[in-house]
């Protein structure tokens, strides 16, 4: 059986105020619940101008509060930005606000420009090679096992007692997949991001898993854009694909048809966008469930995250309806 989650980034679309897109989450995140998602993951991003989720733990706060089963977590914090006890105390306090629903997903990605990094650690310099520590005191903290030669030793988390919550390295490279699989935490594969790596990280975690003897946890993140018809589908994932082409360029906010349809595209750009279809699944709802179906078999996993930044709240809204519906029928 197939587990299905949504990572958010919270993607401000054209038209579409602030205040809307906000209203227009959590919406989202109590529908999901009833569709039967499993979990449901806030992204952080910082320095751009669709991106609305900067403060995975405040998302996270909020939907907690309008929900009573789903699983919330970010994918993830940016630790090489943030102090790891407070990064635990962070999600200390959220598990015990909801017991059994907390997850923290963790990466070393900048967040941003080197810049707006700077300004997230308040000009103090980070080592990303310290990043292998900063994950053994993070979960030294949660756990109360900092090792009896660690400075830092006496310092407990606040709340003591509070559920731990399991960790989630979120990873791009057989590097990544080593280290999760050396520590015991699940890898969350960014396929949404650089598919043609998936193979061999995904190899590396479960070689790593065994010879430290834990159980490998995989979750594949993945675009997806579903609709009833392929032809509505396609339209939808075009959308998608005009915002991947504006991210590098810095603008992150997702286009309107209307948009698109006054905009001159190269061949260059075409053949750029066809490139980077590889990262999308789009389709029907039984187009969308086949191909999980396959990714399910080539990577050994039954748990994926599906991002959806195509245009129109309900747009979005019915493509995660239409896939809960077709993936979770035998559920």
């Amino acid at each position: 059986m197939v587990k299905i989650g949504i990572l958010d980034q919270v993607p401000l679309q054209e038209g579409i105020s602030v205040p809307e897109a906000v209203q227009h989450t959590i919406e989202l995140v109590k529908k999901a619940e009833v569709w039967g998602y499993n979990r449901y993951w806030f992204a952080e991003h910082h320095g751009t101008n669709g991106l609305l989720s900067a403060a995975p733990e405040l998302w996270i706060g909020r939907a907690g509060a309008e929900t009573s089963t789903i699983i919330l977590g970010a994918g993830g914090i940016l630790l090489p930005q943030y102090s790891p006890l407070k990064t635990a105390e962070t999600f200390s306090t959220l598990a015990a606000f909801y017991p059994g629903r907390i997850e923290l997903g963790v990466g070393r990605s900048p967040g941003g420009s080197e810049r707006t990094r700077q300004a997230l650690t308040d000009g103090a310099e980070k080592n990303f090679q310290a990043f292998p520590q900063q994950l053994d005191d993070t979960a030294g903290f949660l756990h109360d096992s900092l090792s009896l030669k660690h400075p830092y030793r006496i310092v407990k988390k606040t709340p003591r007692q509070a559920p731990i919550p399991p960790m989630w390295l979120l990873g791009l490279s057989p590097e990544s997949g080593k280290l999760a699989g050396e520590r015991g935490m699940g890898l969350v594969f960014g396929y949404f991001i650089n598919p043609d790596r998936a193979e061999e990280t995904i190899a590396s975690y479960r070689e790593s898993c065994a010879e430290a003897g834990f159980e490998p946890r995989i979750i594949i993140c993945i675009f997806a854009v579903c609709a009833e018809t392929e032809e509505e589908a396609e339209r939808l994932a075009v959308i998608q694909d005009h915002w991947l082409a504006g991210v590098p360029k810095g603008n992150t906010i997702v286009p309107s048809p209307e948009s698109i349809a006054e905009k001159r595209v190269s061949d260059e750009e075409k053949a750029r966008m066809h490139h980077e279809r590889r990262r999308v699944i789009a389709g029907s709802p039984e187009k969308i469930k086949k191909e999980l179906k396959k990714l399910q078999r080539l990577f050994g996993t039954d748990e994926f995250l599906l991002i959806n930044n195509t245009h129109g709240p309900k747009a979005r809204e019915s493509s995660f309806k239409l896939i809960a519906e077709a993936v979770l029928e035998d559920k």
